[in-house]
């Protein structure tokens, strides 16, 4: 007797899900006229490409006056033909992040929520505040510097199937005079980011899986899983899973998936880690696949007490670890993002600073 998807937890449809993404990909990059101009998948975009794409940034911020300066600088500095708003959600801030978006000529719509409710209710308020009729959400963090190419990759790739995954380069934090972040004059590295290359500990309990690793190990998780396609169905790389992949520091989606899938999980509120991994695996659930993007890398800054900050991290990140793991054992939310009443409530009590 056949089940019905609706009656399906998230991990028991991750196990039916394929990553198969190249008739999607192929249809992407000739809807846009790429292959036409023979520009390939991994090719960075010309600017005149994307026209008559709509694509909304949604930036959720936590105190990162430090960095956030140079990742607006960054967003204005972008060559595409895309129609792009650039929403900035500060959340409860203690420094003046809030101030420093509402008086960027970069940004489109800065809001202030009225408590601190984390990142993924951040992300979620702003995207319901994309204007209508968007095509593209690009979530991406207060600490991430994107080259000048990075939103015409994704933009151009767009399709309604496809969650497009970018790549980061952590950089230390050294301020110039001015107290902004230098960051290197070359593009980023894509082997800098650990999807890419991964060096982990040997002998010690890795944080996701558990898995403990006996031998030393240089891990290709983007290459040695074919650029995530063997990630379907479940199927893990060591410590890896497909919806491990769906990184918020740079991740494009489908308006429209966002809204299907009820948006992120706002229970991951306390601490750091798994609510993007939550959203990956609801996308995935619901039938969505998953492409990397390799031109679309940028630039991630450390904060200036960055041994701190990670020490705290990861100081949160077993529990919610946990709480991902047990949200696996629960269906697709049955309600769109829209009608969220957590999400109305923080948009309707959020002030308005732009």
């Amino acid at each position: 007797m056949a089940v019905s998807p609706d009656a399906l937890t998230l991990r028991q449809l991750l196990t039916r899900r394929d990553n198969l993404y190249d008739p999607f990909i192929h249809q992407a990059l000739t809807d846009s006229g790429l292959t036409e101009r023979g520009i390939g998948w991994h090719d960075t975009t010309p600017a005149d490409v994307g026209a008559g794409r709509r694509v909304a940034v949604v930036i959720p911020v936590r105190n990162a006056a430090y960095s956030l300066p140079s990742v607006l600088d960054a967003l204005a500095a972008q060559r595409t033909a895309a129609d792009v708003q650039i929403t900035v959600i500060d959340d409860a801030s203690t420094d003046n992040s809030a101030a420093i978006a509402a008086d960027d000529p970069a940004t489109d719509i800065v809001l202030r929520l009225p408590e601190k409710a984390g990142s993924g209710a951040a992300r979620n308020v702003g995207t319901l505040l994309a204007r209508p009729h968007v095509n593209q959400i690009v979530y991406l963090d207060a600490d991430m510097v994107l080259p000048p190419h990075v939103l015409a990759d994704l933009a151009a790739r767009y399709h309604p199937r496809l969650v497009l995954v970018g790549f980061r380069h952590g950089v230390p934090y050294q301020p110039d005079p001015d107290g902004r972040p230098v960051l290197p004059g070359a593009e980023p590295s894509l082997t800098e980011d650990h999807r890419v290359l991964w060096r982990p500990p040997a002998g010690k309990r890795l944080f996701y899986t558990g898995l403990v690793l006996n031998d030393p190990l240089i891990g290709r998780p983007l290459d040695d899983t074919n650029e995530f396609r063997e990630l379907g169905y479940g199927h893990r790389y060591h410590d890896w899973d497909l919806p491990r992949m769906v990184v918020t520091a740079l991740v494009a989606v489908p308006y429209e998936a966002v809204m299907q899938v009820g948006g992120f999980e706002p229970s991951f509120a306390a601490g750091w880690g798994c609510d993007d991994t939550h959203l990956g695996a609801r996308l995935i659930a619901a039938g969505y696949k998953v492409a990397p993007v390799r031109p679309a890398t940028g630039w991630h800054i450390d904060p200036p007490n960055a041994a701190a900050m990670w020490r705290a991290k990861f100081a949160t990140a077993a529990a919610n670890v946990t709480r991902y793991w047990t949200l696996l054992d629960q269906p697709l939310p049955a309600r769109s993002l829209r009608n969220d009443p957590a999400t109305g409530r923080l948009l309707a009590e959020g002030k308005r600073l732009k």
